[in-house]
């Protein structure tokens, strides 16, 4: 290389070293800097936030930012630039629901750069609304007893309160947007009612509305034989009254107690709107409460106010109610022990069907029918009758060609039943102090003389009918069903599958009536003869005829459900109820153990349900499905009854408001009350404080009757009324 091509670059490093030099100046917008220039850059230091505001008012952004001054703003909605929004922090216009998501971001800069901040975003709520009502309560009429419900429909700003006032009163409690009354009485009519509904915006009242109450009308429903009907299902579809709602020991309690002169173990009976003449102060129209006693009394009380409108003994003079026959079973006397049966249109009153035990100076035991005029407790139909009877057969009692009904031998027990216009006892024994059969007799109700007898063991022993006093249930076909006692049981059949001698002891019964009494079908278990020689028979609990139900395949079938002491439930046909096997139980359902402690009670049936206290046991549901039981209880109550368990009735409004009702057999005994859908309970006796409901020790045969809005409940020595609290 020459001198001059060295001396080429070294100049042209010269001058290029001069040029970096003179790079290191710095422009507006650019972000570098000389080694020799102080200008720093735009930072953001305090982001802008996201704000909240209510339409109408304005927001406000504010951003704080570093670096060499001045720096520049500006305030962008968006990705638009707001016109004069160039400072640090930005007050938007009054604020509207469309607003509400936007974005709003700013943009620092200075002569070394710029920044942008990150966006916030703006939310805008709804401006405060003034309550408005926008549906008026409405006038409101019912009937005494029953409950007023008014409503109001209000728009305006969340939350909403509100306070309904009787006149300008505030009532306590009564803040939603409907109030619901008590049960009324007519001293409330022309009541007028408002409400005040508020918010954070102010205040709206309603229009005054009024209420009217009208007089109850007179009631309709009866209660005329045992468990209501004579299917015996327990349910009184029609009260209207009582309520899941007000059955609560707060609105419903002991009203008051009829006092009598023994115990009182038939159901008592209810007959409504009777017009009562001739009867001197007790003339007029009453509600008719009919309670019959051990002491071989029957009592016609007014079922409102207790009144006495008249009394009768069934004894004949110089008669005594029968001594306990050394069974403790029924005692210290036996009089009227079965529920009686009123036929409102027979005689000019309608008349009360009693059988009733006595004993007269002489000794000898009597069991006779009467008939009373229900408004005037007089005889009538040339009553009362002896009951006899003989009925072919070898069997205890005979006289060698008959069997012979001994009066001082039974009791009436089971409830009385009235069907085509024969009233048809079923009898049971003393303890099983033989000798002794099982016996079915049917009485004209016009003439009150026998038209029937039918005895089911009438070649053996036993065989009574107990049924813990549930009567004889009856179809529409005219058929009568009932679950025979421990007895004889003949496993020879004859050629059509029915015992060679007659004799049924232990045995689910049909029997037609047509002709007569006749047994027309049967059930006996394959251990029944087993069972009767254990004391484990079905006899101890009643049965229940179901009304017609419709199986998977849309077949309708005739139903009857029955449990004894063997804590099994039996579900028949009643069209082939299975007669008896020595192999096999020919039943249509049967579900073992369900009943631990077996049943010494009745059963009681609502909405598809069947209800069952077996002793020891919570009153269990066992719900029908296709014709079909739940295999196991679906619901139960939180309470356990002791012997005799408990028998169920059931108050409802059609399928609504289902009441379970039953007595604990305590002392004190205790009235229940139970959701029928999930067996809750509603209420109970013992619930108020100072035993306010409280009426005395328990009876062992108790079914509680209720209707028109009260329960009755027979005790040891009279009948306790509940109802809604006044």
């Amino acid at each position: 290389m020459n001198v001059r091509r060295l001396t080429d670059i070294l100049c042209f490093l010269i001058v290029s070293l001069f040029l970096a030099g003179c790079s290191g100046v710095s422009t507006p917008g650019n972000n570098a800097s000389g080694p020799g220039d102080s200008s720093a850059a735009p930072s953001i230091a305090t982001q802008p936030t996201n704000q909240t505001v209510t339409a109408g008012q304005t927001a406000t952004f504010s951003v704080t930012a570093a670096g060499t001054a001045p720096l520049s703003y500006q305030w962008q909605k968006g990705t638009t630039a707001i016109t004069g929004a160039t400072s640090a922090s930005y007050t938007t216009a009054a604020t509207t629901a469309s607003d509400s998501g936007a974005q709003f971001s700013v943009v620092v800069k200075n002569s070394a750069g710029n920044i942008a901040s990150n966006a916030a975003t703006l939310t805008v709520n709804a401006a405060p609304v003034a309550p408005s009502i926008t549906q008026q309560p409405s006038n409101q009429t019912v009937t005494a007893g029953q409950a007023a419900t008014f409503s109001v429909t209000a728009a305006g700003i969340a939350p909403l309160s509100y306070q309904w006032q009787q006149g300008t009163t505030p009532i306590a409690g009564a803040t939603s947007a409907s109030y619901t009354t008590a049960p009324t009485t007519t001293s409330e009519s022309g009541s007028q009612y408002r409400v005040v509904v508020s918010n954070s915006a102010g205040s709206a009242t309603s229009n005054s509305v009024s209420l009217t109450v009208n007089a109850a009308a007179p009631a309709t429903t009866d209660v005329l034989t045992y468990h209501n009907d004579i299917a015996r299902t327990g349910q009184n579809l029609t009260e209207t009254t009582l309520t899941t709602s007000n059955v609560t020991s707060a609105k419903f309690g002991k009203l008051g107690f009829y006092s009598v002169d023994g115990l009182v173990d038939a159901e008592p009976l209810y007959a409504s709107n009777v017009i009562v003449p001739n009867n001197g102060t007790n003339n007029g129209t009453h509600n008719v409460l009919v309670v019959a006693t051990e002491n071989d009394s029957v009592y016609a009380f007014d079922a409102d106010s207790g009144a006495t409108i008249w009394q009768l003994s069934m004894l004949k003079s110089g008669e005594t109610a029968s001594d306990n026959r050394g069974c403790g079973q029924v005692t210290p006397e036996i009089g009227v022990t079965s529920t009686p049966v009123i036929d409102r249109t027979r005689g000019p009153n309608g008349a009360i069907y009693v059988v009733a035990m006595s004993k007269d100076g002489s000794g000898n035991y009597h069991q006779r029918l009467h008939a009373l005029d229900l408004a005037l407790g007089t005889e009538v139909f040339s009553g009362p009758v002896d009951i006899q009877a003989t009925y072919p057969g070898t069997g205890d009692n005979s006289n060698g060609t008959d069997v012979v009904f001994d009066p001082a031998q039974y009791k009436e027990r089971s409830a009385l039943l009235l069907l085509n216009g024969v009233i048809y006892t079923g009898w049971a024994s003393h303890c099983d102090i033989r000798p002794y059969t099982g016996w079915i007799m049917g009485y004209s109700e016009s003439t009150l003389a026998q038209t029937s007898v039918l005895n089911v063991t009438p070649n053996g022993n036993e065989g009574a009918i107990w049924m813990a006093g549930a009567g004889l249930a009856a179809d529409s076909s005219g058929n009568i069903y009932f679950l025979d006692a421990n007895g004889d049981f003949d496993t020879t059949l004859n050629s059509s599958g029915f015992p060679s001698d007659g004799d049924y002891g232990n045995a689910f019964m049909k029997l037609s009536t047509s002709s007569g009494l006749a047994v027309a079908d049967y059930f006996e278990m394959d251990n029944g003869v087993a069972e009767s020689g254990s004391d484990t028979d079905l006899g101890s609990g009643g049965m229940i005829v179901l009304p017609d139900l419709t199986d998977g395949s849309g077949n309708t079938l005739h139903l009857a459900v029955g449990a004894g002491k063997d804590s099994n439930l039996y579900l028949v046909n009643r069209d082939s109820m299975g007669k008896f096997s020595s192999n096999n139980s020919n039943i249509y359902q049967e579900l073992a153990g369900a009943l631990p402690g077996g049943v010494f009670a009745m059963p009681a049936y609502f909405n598809n349900v069947i209800y069952y206290g077996s002793v020891g046991s919570p009153i269990q549901a066992f719900t029908i499905t296709n014709a079909q039981l739940s295999a196991i209880a679906t619901a139960q109550t939180p309470t356990s009854f002791g012997y005799p368990g408990a028998t169920p009735s059931v108050s409802a409004n059609g399928t609504s408001n289902g009441v379970v009702w039953a007595v604990e057999n305590n002392s004190p005994a205790v009235l229940h009350a139970y959701n029928a859908t999930n067996l809750n309970e509603l209420y109970n006796s013992n619930q108020a404080s100072n035993g306010r409901d409280q009426f005395g020790a328990g009876n062992k045969y108790i079914t509680p009757t209720i209707v028109n809005g009260k329960v009755f409940v027979g005790t040891t020595n009279g009948v306790a009324v509940f109802g809604l609290l006044p």
